[in-house]
């Protein structure tokens, strides 16, 4: 088991591509503390990492909010001691086109998307640098990379999360904490499922696989780069997309 006895933070893990993390990282030995804004949807979760026989806790925090997230912390060090890797995954859409978007959806994804993530390292970040080891993973987009229709707000907050993890590549990598971004393509969530089968359909013709990515896939790529396997990746920008971009 590659992340074996590691202690793991996963924001956004109620469902969708943090839920099946959570789940990859139990099942390859992590320790998981599963972070979302309601109960029912980390019960769901911390049940599926203990079906892998995975010990898991849940916590509700609000990225915006230091406090809850301080507390989160707490009870992630209280439980299992340290913490070995953070995944900054939790994120909203609000998607309208410039001349449309009102300030209200601008500001909620950038506080949740960007600010949110932010918060959450600077929540970890000390502990982390007490015990000179850690890695930061965040879940950014290829919308953060090349842009999108209608989605000026998240194509920001997605490209700062990149701007982060290179800065903190460089702040953090000689105390032992490396930081990384990836960047899913079109993934089959729940977050597609008010989309028409018809865009669905071309969706997938974009892709040179001829398919929507698996949560799962993306999971499988932040289980390897908080592994041990990944030692020398540090700043890195990882596109998981079936070739979407080429």
């Amino acid at each position: 088991m590659r992340l074996k006895d590691k202690v793991a933070i996963i924001t956004g893990a109620g469902r969708g591509i943090g839920q099946a993390t959570a789940v990859k990282f139990a099942r390859e030995g992590a320790k998981v503390l599963v972070c979302d804004i309601k109960q029912d949807w980390i019960d769901d979760t911390v049940a599926l990492c203990q079906a892998e026989g995975g010990d898991a806790m849940g916590h509700i925090a609000d990225v915006r909010d230091m406090k809850s997230l301080e507390a989160m912390v707490k009870a992630t060090v209280d439980r299992w001691g340290r913490v070995d890797c953070l995944v900054n995954n939790a994120g909203i859409v609000a998607d309208a086109q410039l001349k449309n978007m009102t300030e209200d959806q601008f500001d909620s994804v950038i506080d949740i998307n960007l600010k949110g993530v932010y918060n959450c390292t600077r929540a970890v970040v000390h502990k982390m640098l007490e015990q000179q080891s850690g890695v930061i993973l965040n879940a950014s987009s290829i919308v953060g990379l090349h842009g999108n229709f209608g989605q000026t707000n998240y194509a920001a907050s997605k490209f700062g999360v990149i701007g982060m993890v290179k800065t903190w590549a460089r702040e953090l990598g000689r105390k032992g904490i490396r930081a990384n971004a990836v960047c899913p393509g079109f993934i089959a969530t729940s977050i597609l499922g008010s989309i028409p089968e018809k865009v669905i359909g071309a969706l997938e013709d974009r892709v040179p696989m001829g398919r929507l990515g698996k949560p799962e896939e993306i999971a499988n790529t932040f289980a390897f780069l908080a592994s041990d396997e990944a030692s020398y990746i540090n700043g890195a920008v990882i596109e998981v997309s079936g070739g979407l971009t080429i």
